[in-house]
């Protein structure tokens, strides 16, 4: 294999899926070298989106209802080593394509079906249409903060944006490349299923994460140091993001500003500002009026130069002209055979030390027909025998984690699910900030990495650990003596994984960034706010746990390739990237005009047939067509009227959204009742299905946080232990690499801390 090639160079991958989920999750294979057939359905129109999610394929056009093309599908799987698909539970096994099946026939297979709700759901017959998903998991509300005046927090707001089958591919993407490398033991397939109900568990994350006894906390918006979303003089916005368990970004802005004696007037004294509503006001109230007096780009350069998390509010079309994103590889130029000269999101991750294959243009429906059918006529491959062994992907490996706040951590605790013995490192001596659900299943210890003495301990537990995670600033790792080349130099095999704000490759490699600077600079937060003030897309981190699972994904394929090759990987990602990918169906730019899509806080949907309505009781989303409505006789009248919108609205008043959801789903349409957190957290079928679980917690006793969101048949992931107060298995790591007896002097030295541990039970 060559790193032109790509790491999936060899893999066969049948691609049976539709709209965003099944064909994402196929290109990302495609885009990392897998042989990738989209099967496509007769006399589809391809919209424009299908120069990205189709790009890199070899494409056949098939009538899965006509027996002589569906055997020609039956004999694509046969040779495959990977199925996608994703239609409502049953309908592959109707085909004769379902998992019984095609893996008696191929028992290598790796078959992973992402349907709306799963097929043990009551729901599984739902059409899944993000915005029913977005209703059964309460991904429909404003972020608290971001709400316009007078905002009714009843009223649940629509974005265009496929979060969840965004969730589903990443997920399944992951999956699928951590069931090759356990098939690379076992020489045995799996099933893989990720309903896009489940992946927004992924999505939720630390927001459904709270200590029993307290209860979900109500959402609270981001404000600390004077966090926020400011109007700037030229009137566009910046998202400035001080957070952290100190002012010290707070401070090195008001340094830069040269207003550093606010310090004088407490404006810099966390502690006083965490207990003081009125010193936090005025705050923002002088942080306002100093944002007015120089335009957002100036604040931008400035407070990126003092290393201050900062960024000027974009557009999306501005993100895909931004020097950076272009430099990075984040944006790439293909030449579509329809389109032309397209812009595109590029990889999803940043592969390292070998030649990328580069972004490869679509193939246009049916153009590789007759070389499909050639191969078909030859012998079926002969699968090498697997290696000794089977059990979870990553069992046996060691991951040391350095990462810190969400997106490196989830991606942790994804290894740590699917295996991994993960140690988790903090610093000593300081508050740890998120901690609780992120850190799941790891161990944790708590061992200065600056100091002389930390470093050699760290260097002890790398000497041993297959995977190295860490979210430094560029260069940051480097400084210390940690960077790549240092940490491949003693072990050669490492895959290291490297998360950022922006990315590496361009001016802006450098640059510190949370979720809302991720979403600021790609544009998400334009499109939130509409024509008005910029928005935080939703009320879950869809960045920091997006990337998160993204990095995981990037981990699975640089242990794959380890697998094979038996060579370390560095490989990377980047919130920005993965706030790309969000918007991927709107990030395409052909140089023709495109459809407007549903903005702003006040958007309910796309058209009557498919939006949010208000019953008698609470919220509904209703997915259907104008016929499907037509065949109920309660709809009959408001559907001829002349504003059947309006109409609608006054007969979904007469009924409680219950009712109304039974009588639509059972015409075979889409419809789910809005559905709050706390609700959906204590769910019966949530709770019984794991995806919310409860367990105790040595700080803060029984917890609830949400579950696993994969479903593996042959290897399910584990939930692993509860997580442990910061530093509590601080011994057992240092005996695990032979400093058990230099403990206690370690801890003397101020390299690791083993007592007087700080609080680590915070939801975030």
């Amino acid at each position: 294999m060559t790193g032109a090639e790509g790491i999936l160079h060899g893999i066969r991958v049948v691609d049976l899926g539709h709209h965003v989920a099944g064909p994402l999750a196929a290109m990302l294979l495609a885009d990392q070298g897998a042989d990738v057939v989209r099967v496509d359905r007769p006399g589809a129109e391809p919209p424009v989106e299908d120069a990205f999610f189709n790009r890199g394929k070899r494409r056949i056009t098939l009538d899965l209802k006509n027996g002589r093309d569906l055997e020609i599908a039956r004999d694509l799987v046969r040779r495959a080593d990977v199925l996608v698909e994703n239609f409502r539970p049953g309908v592959m096994d109707r085909l004769g394509l379902g998992w019984a099946e095609t893996s008696a026939a191929n028992p290598r297979l790796v078959f992973c079906s992402m349907p709306g709700f799963a097929a043990d759901d009551a729901r599984a017959g739902v059409p899944g249409w993000e915005g029913v998903i977005a209703a059964a998991t309460g991904n429909c509300r404003i972020r608290a903060g971001h709400a316009p005046d007078g905002w009714d927090a009843t009223r649940p707001t629509y974005t265009a944006l496929p979060v969840a089958s965004n969730f589903a591919a990443f997920c399944g993407a992951f999956a699928i490349v951590a069931s090759l490398t356990a098939r690379h033991r076992s020489g045995r397939g799996d099933r893989i299923e990720v309903p896009l109900f489940d992946a927004m568990f992924e999505a939720i994350g630390g927001s459904g994460a709270y200590p029993v006894e307290r209860g979900l906390p109500p959402e609270r918006a981001i404000s600390s140091n004077g966090s926020g979303t400011y109007r700037c003089a030229d009137g566009r916005y910046v998202q400035f993001n001080p957070i952290g368990a100190t002012t010290r970004f707070l401070t090195w802005f008001l340094d830069a500003a040269g207003v550093t004696a606010w310090a004088g007037e407490g404006l810099t004294d966390r502690p006083r500002l965490d207990r003081d509503p009125e010193l936090r006001l005025l705050l923002q109230e002088r942080l306002t009026a100093l944002f007015g007096t120089r335009t957002a780009r100036e604040w931008e350069d400035l407070a990126n130069a003092a290393g201050v998390p900062l960024a000027a509010v974009r557009t999306t079309d501005e993100w895909l002209d931004n020097v950076h994103a272009r430099a990075a590889g984040q944006v790439v130029e293909v030449e579509d055979p329809l389109l032309g000269t397209t812009v595109m999101p590029g990889s999803a991750v940043c592969l390292a030390a070998a030649p990328p294959i580069g972004v490869r243009p679509r193939h246009l429906p049916d153009a590789d027909r007759a070389g499909i059918l050639a191969a078909l006529g030859t012998p079926l491959p002969q699968a090498p025998p697997g290696e000794a062994g089977g059990g979870l992907p990553y069992e046996g490996l060691r991951v040391v984690d350095l990462t810190q706040i969400l997106a490196g951590p989830s991606a942790g605790r994804i290894l740590a699910e699917f295996g991994a013995d993960v140690v988790k490192i903090n610093a000593p001596q300081r508050r740890v900030g998120a901690h609780g659900f992120v850190n799941r299943g790891k161990r944790t210890a708590l061992v200065d990495v600056k100091s002389g003495a930390g470093q050699r301990v760290l260097w002890r537990l790398i000497d041993g650990a297959d995977v190295l995670t860490c979210n430094f600033p560029e260069r940051t790792a480097e400084r210390y003596g940690l960077g790549y080349e240092h940490v491949r130099a003693r072990r050669p095999g490492i895959v290291y994984v490297s998360v950022s704000c922006y990315g590496p490759g361009g001016p802006w490699a450098g640059r510190r960034g949370y979720e809302t600077q991720g979403q600021a600079a790609t544009g998400i937060m334009t499109r939130t706010g509409g024509d008005g003030r910029p928005a935080v897309l939703g009320p879950y981190n869809l960045l920091d746990y997006g990337t998160g699972t993204m990095a995981a994904f990037a981990t699975a394929l640089g242990l794959y390739h380890r697998a094979v090759t038996g060579e370390g990987r560095h490989v990377r990602t980047s919130l920005t990237q993965t706030g790309l990918y969000q918007q991927a169906r709107y990030a395409i730019r052909t140089g023709t005009a495109t459809s407007a899509e549903p903005r702003g806080p006040e958007a309910l949907g796309t058209d009557p047939w498919h939006r949010f309505y208000r019953a008698a009781d609470r919220w509904f989303f209703l997915g259907a067509t104008r016929a499907q409505l037509s065949a109920l006789p309660a709809l009959e009248q408001a559907l001829a009227a002349d504003d059947a919108e309006a109409a609608l609205e006054a007969v979904f008043r007469t009924g409680d959204a219950a009712g109304w959801v039974e009588r639509l789903t059972a015409a075979g349409m889409g419809a789910h009742a809005v559905t709050p957190l706390a609700e959906l957290m204590t769910d019966p079928y949530v709770r019984s299905s794991g995806l919310a679980v409860s367990q105790v917690s040595e700080e803060a006793g029984e917890v609830v946080m949400p579950g696993i969101a994969i479903r593996v048949r042959h290897n399910p992931p584990r939930l692993g232990h509860p997580v442990r107060r910061p530093g509590a298995d601080g011994r057992e790591v240092l005996a695990g690499i032979g400093l058990a007896d230099s403990a206690d002097a370690l801890e003397q030295a101020w390299a690791v801390q083993l007592t007087a541990l700080p609080e680590g039970w915070d939801p975030f």
